[in-house]
Formats: C-alpha cells, sequence, structure tokens
C-alpha cells in the first residue's frame, strides 16, 4: 500500500467512516467493509485534503465544470471545484437514476471534470458519463476517492483514484460463514 493510500485510510478511519461488518453496497454486492464518505465530509479539513490530493491527479484536465453524483460526490466535488475555480454542479437521483436537474445546464462541449467518492463496479460513474452527454456536456475524467476494484473497473475516459484497494466482495449466494452469522445493513454513502 503507498504512503498516499494509507493516508487516505487514516482520514476514513479517524472520520468513522470506514465501517466493519455485513453490508449490501449499491452494487448489489455483499462485503465486510463499506467506506460511508458521508462520515468523511463532516471535517472541512479532511475533504479539503482528499480534494487537494485529487486535484494533483486531474489538474492537467482543464475542466470548466466539476459534476458531483449524488450523494457521495456532492461535497468533495464541490470543494474541488471551489480550488480549481470551475463551476460546480451535481447529479441526483431520480428514481435511483441520475439526472441532470434545476436547470442545470451544459455548454455544447463543455469540459465536465466527475467526482464520486466510492466505486465497486462505477455504475453511477457510468450514468454521470451518460447523462452529460446527452446534455451536451463532454465528460473529460473521473476522480473517485476510493476505487473499491482495485483499478479493474474501466471507463471510457481517464480516471484516476486516491486509493485503490481490493475488500472483497460477494455475491449473495457465495458468502463467506464469517458474513452469513451477521445482519445484513445498507448504511448509505
Amino acid at each position: 500500500m503507498s504512503d498516499q493510500e494509507t493516508e487516505i485510510l487514516q482520514i476514513f478511519r479517524d472520520s468513522g467512516a470506514l465501517l466493519e461488518g455485513h453490508f449490501l453496497l449499491r452494487s448489489g454486492l455483499h462485503s465486510g467493509h463499506f467506506f460511508q464518505c458521508a462520515q468523511v465530509c463532516q471535517y472541512l479539513d479532511k475533504v479539503k485534503r482528499l480534494s487537494e490530493i485529487l486535484i494533483s491527479k486531474l489538474k492537467e484536465y482543464k475542466a470548466d465544470t466539476v459534476v458531483g453524483n449524488a450523494m457521495g460526490g456532492l461535497v468533495i466535488g464541490q470543494e474541488v471545484a471551489r480550488q480549481l475555480k470551475a463551476r460546480y454542479l451535481f447529479l441526483e437521483k431520480v428514481e435511483d437514476k441520475l439526472a441532470l436537474r434545476r436547470n442545470f445546464k451544459f455548454k455544447n462541449q463543455e469540459k465536465v471534470l466527475i467526482i464520486e467518492d466510492v466505486i465497486t463496479k462505477g455504475g453511477r460513474v457510468f450514468e454521470a458519463i451518460d447523462c452529460i452527454k446527452a446534455h451536451g456536456g463532454n465528460p473529460i475524467a473521473v476522480g473517485v476517492i476510493v476505487d473499491r476494484s482495485s483499478g479493474k473497473t474501466k471507463f471510457p475516459i481517464p480516471h484516476f483514484s486516491l486509493a485503490s484497494l481490493d475488500f472483497p466482495t460477494y455475491q449473495e449466494n457465495e458468502l463467506p460463514d464469517s458474513l452469513k452469522s451477521i445482519p445484513t445493513s445498507k448504511p448509505g454513502s
């Protein structure tokens, strides 16, 4: 594990955001670990630090706008936009799909940076890419705090994560005995 990944994990631990138990992830997979970014986002000094590190990987993309995905990417996305001096807007869930609402609009081919908190399979990021394109924007890169796929998830645009970790995930019918005995919870990002 790199020094940076160690720092990111420590931020999550210090915030009470790295949970252990039996969790049902948005991807439909089960895990003994859960990253609850909302716990980190209570501490703006930690949000500022995570954003600084993420920006160091993304600054070359010169985005006009930063988009945060509801809910996990909202606070981090806003801080990234603030530090980049870029416009900020967010996508929100409508019937469990990301949507551009509140009269937000993109200029034709406006360069958009997508910020997400945690990915396992990247479903919300794929939705964000499609949504931005459907509204005339040009998604140019993705910044993620934690990539639970350990770099296996790929997008059609460049993406960078602060921590690429492989916390095991399981299909429901393949649960290890250690998780079978623990009640399942779905705490939300």
